[in-house]
């Protein structure tokens, strides 16, 4: 049995909440690259993971949404590619300890294809790179996540299609008068015709706006696609508070969405940024209670 299909025989699934700002309250700094702590700081990112499965989270991402060398570049590791990514899953593995999946998160390289700023063919080889040393390491599956351009976004879903793992990719939907299309301008009816014709296994949209504004997203994704459906939203729209982003959104409040959402088509329901364990907790007792209504 395929790990989708094995998770998806009890869906809805819950997956983890954020990783970049639980890394943030942990230490990581403006402009650090939490993708470089996999090296110097293991326990950190392991403890970060590990929380989420004690929460509840059956699929739990790994700290190498950056880890292409597009970005790393500009870090400076460019030539640490493979080792960044094979110890990114690593440490998921040993924090999952069977008790959860483990879907590698692959991110945009950061730089805007329309601009030139990075050729079709220099995307597509960071995204082969990366993708190839997720799937010698053991990853169960790539999400390609938080991706703005579709077409960087194809790019990729081709790249990691060819390590023969199930492959993911997730929008962000926060532009335009209803924050319902991509930065580029793309529809999710658009995103989810063009994703299913690229070959992905399961179709997503995480970041932008917060959970209320993803259920719409989420039930026009569904009209679309007979795909898998994974929204992860964030905790509200953040406020800055001397400096730093501040979520108003308590776990409840966000967890009060979860049947909603479920009722609009997500397979699998998770949070980013701002969301942490406490978020996770709340939305597996959600989801338990849905599924023992629904029996």
């Amino acid at each position: 049995m395929s790990v989708l299909t094995d998770l998806l025989a009890s869906a809805p699934v819950v997956a983890d909440g954020a990783l970049g700002t639980e890394l943030q309250a942990r230490g990581l700094a403006s402009g650090e690259l939490p993708d470089e702590w996999n090296l110097s700081h293991p326990d950190v990112i392991e403890d970060v993971i590990r929380s989420y499965v004690n929460a509840g989270s059956e699929v739990v991402l790994t700290a190498t949404f950056r880890a292409n060398r597009v970005t790393l570049a500009g870090h400076g590791l460019e030539d640490k590619v493979t080792e960044i990514n094979r110890t990114g899953i690593e440490i998921a593995r040993r924090a999952a300890a069977g008790r959860a999946r483990v879907f590698a998160s692959v991110g945009p390289t950061g730089k805007l294809l329309m601009m030139g700023d990075v050729t079709a063919g220099e995307a597509r080889a960071a995204f082969a790179e990366q993708c190839r040393a997720i799937a010698d390491a053991g990853a169960d599956a790539i999400l390609l996540e938080t991706m703005t351009d579709l077409e960087e976004a194809k790019i990729a879903v081709a790249a990691a299609r060819e390590t023969g793992l199930p492959v993911g990719c997730s929008m962000v939907f926060d532009t335009g008068k209803k924050k319902d299309r991509t930065m580029m301008g793309a529809t999710p009816e658009s995103v989810a015709a063009e994703l299913e014709a690229a070959g992905v296994d399961f179709i997503g949209a995480n970041c932008g706006v917060g959970i209320q504004g993803y259920i719409e997203v989420c039930r026009r994704l569904r009209a679309a696609t007979a795909k898998p459906l994974w929204i992860k939203a964030n905790a509200g729209l953040p406020e800055m508070v001397d400096g730093k982003a501040v979520y108003r959104t308590t776990p409840e409040e966000f967890a009060s969405s979860i049947p909603a959402l479920i009722e609009a088509g997500a397979n699998f329901v998770g949070g980013c940024c701002g969301t942490n364990p406490d978020f996770i907790r709340a939305t597996a007792a959600v989801v338990a209670k849905t599924k023992a209504a629904a029996k």
